[in-house]
């Protein structure tokens, strides 16, 4: 999961950006409104943490450039100004939350988790398709009502596909969102992940629908 983290202070954007990487994100990091967009126009990460008192373009109008632009990344407001009006103009601008500095990580957490599950048509922690459940808060999978063990890899890696039926994506976009952009593309570390993630699934639910689109990537499909 890629988070994009748009925060002026040096020391505060190294330390969020740390925490989230332990917690298992892949962070970009940007020190003005401008570089923000520009990693949300290029990168299209699966959130946006962005501050309100950015240099030059600041928090509200970098939000509201996304939105005219079609940028539909859900963009969480991460800021220390606690008054109803800075929340009400960060929400009209196109913010889809508002949570104020300082804050406890396993809020900033379930914020995180709760509008990607809602931009992916998910209102729920538990997502379902077929045979297939997917709890993202207790991290377990389920087949047919029975566990299944899965490796931190292939439980992001099922997240993905479930977040995206029926869509091809591709080998490139696949190894950025589980091992981030310093992952070499040479390595055949992600066909080693699909095939052990497959045979799994395999096993218990008897058929396999992580399907491979020749020269294009792997699709999601239930039969």
């Amino acid at each position: 999961m890629n988070v994009l983290v748009v925060e002026d202070e040096a020391l505060l954007r190294h330390h969020l950006g740390y925490q989230l990487k332990e917690e298992g994100y892949n962070t970009f990091e940007a020190d003005s409104g401008e570089t923000g967009l520009h990693f949300l126009r290029g990168f299209k990460p699966d959130i946006a943490i962005v501050d309100l008192g950015l240099p030059g373009l600041d928090g509200v109008q970098m939000i509201e450039k996304a939105r005219k632009e079609g940028l539909t990344t859900p963009i969480l407001v991460l800021t220390a100004r606690d008054n109803w009006r800075d929340k009400v103009t960060s929400l009209n601008a196109g913010a889809d939350d508002y949570l104020v500095k300082p804050f406890e990580l396993e809020e900033l957490k379930a914020r995180i988790n709760a509008l990607i599950r809602r931009s992916a048509g998910f209102s729920k922690p538990a997502m379902e398709a077929g045979p297939f459940k997917l709890d993202t808060l207790s991290k377990q999978f389920f087949i047919n009502e029975e566990p299944v063990a899965l490796t931190s890899y292939e439980f992001t890696c099922f997240e993905l596909f479930l977040r995206n039926q029926n869509k091809v994506l591709s080998r490139a976009a696949l190894q950025n969102q589980l091992y981030g952009a310093d992952h070499s593309p040479e390595s055949n570390v992600l066909e080693v992940l699909i095939n052990r993630l497959r045979k799994k699934i395999n096993e218990h639910a008897g058929f396999n629908p992580i399907v491979t689109v020749r020269s294009k990537g792997y699709r999601f499909d239930l039969p």
